[in-house]
């Protein structure tokens, strides 16, 4: 088992920044990637960007150039650094947690709302 834990959400202007944390604990040592997806209301949750273990990455094509995801050595924590925001980045962000079985875990979402 591997809980996740997500903050660093709220509230921001148009062209702002935030900075998401996820914390893992548990199981942490059979996680092999960690990622951020997120879900607008109305829509399907959406994968942002993630990071595997040996650091190799992916992004949505709607936020490359702008957020930037990242981990620390021990792959217990990972954040997303979100700058020039834009409206419809606004949704609730999820944290994800893959172990090498293929099961995924998921915290329980921040809420990042973008004003115009």
């Amino acid at each position: 088992q591997v809980q996740l834990v997500e903050s660093g959400g709220g509230l921001v202007q148009a062209g702002g920044s935030l900075r998401l944390s996820c914390a893992a604990s548990g199981s942490t040592s059979r996680t092999v990637a960690m990622g951020w997806y997120r879900q607008a209301p109305g829509n399907q949750r959406e994968l942002v960007a993630i990071i595997t273990r040996a650091g190799n990455t992916n992004y949505a094509d709607s936020v490359k150039g702008r957020f930037t995801i990242s981990r620390d050595n021990a792959f217990n924590t990972v954040y997303l650094q979100m700058n020039s925001l834009k409206p419809e980045d606004t949704a609730v962000y999820y944290c994800n947690a893959r172990i090498w079985t293929g099961v995924d875990y998921w915290g329980k979402g921040t809420l990042v709302n973008v004003s115009s």
